[in-house]
């Protein structure tokens, strides 16, 4: 069975029961810890994926990937995954919770780089701007690169507005060329 099929499937029971015990938010922040783990700590996969290493051990070390207070039905959860031989898939599970859930409250994620900081105030700005497009919810990060000059780029969904020093840079610089 293909890997994408069996994770979006545990992910479907997951949020389903979450909703059902109403701490579908609670294990969102579960799932969010838990696929930045595995992002930040590389050798987490491969310590799950080891057959040497005893199962109470693995539900410890997802445990603590959770986040200290990580809810009783994501500690459940993990057990589960691990006692029916799943927890190569792990990653991939947390990757699809958090896919539906976002889904299911209608949250879309905006994204908005800039070369320098930006103040609050035009954070709150950017965010109400997608949120008034997007008609929904937005999970809002903010990143700087200075690579960019100066300007900005705004993500969200699949719409992507680049209004920065360097894509004009570049633009100019590809005219010249042609």
């Amino acid at each position: 069975m293909d890997l994408g099929v069996i994770s979006v499937r545990y992910a479907r029971a997951l949020l389903k029961s979450a909703m059902e015990q109403k701490t579908e938010d609670q294990v969102y922040r579960d799932m969010q810890t838990l696929a930045e783990s595995y992002i930040e700590v590389p050798d987490l996969r491969s310590a799950i994926a080891n057959p040497m290493l005893p199962k109470d051990r693995k539900e410890e070390l997802l445990a603590t990937a959770c986040g200290i207070s990580s809810t009783e039905l994501t500690k459940k959860f993990l057990g589960l995954v691990l006692q029916e031989g799943r927890g190569n898939a792990l990653q991939f599970m947390a990757a699809s919770y958090l896919m539906l859930y976002r889904k299911q409250k209608n949250i879309i994620r905006g994204k908005l780089t800039t070369a320098a900081p930006v103040s609050p105030q035009t954070q709150e700005r950017m965010k109400a701007v997608v949120q008034t497009k997007s008609q929904g919810t937005v999970e809002f990060n903010t990143e700087v690169d200075p690579e960019i000059i100066g300007g900005f780029i705004l993500e969200y969904d699949t719409y992507k507005m680049d209004v920065s020093v360097k894509s004009k840079l570049n633009a100019i610089l590809t005219q010249l060329t042609k």
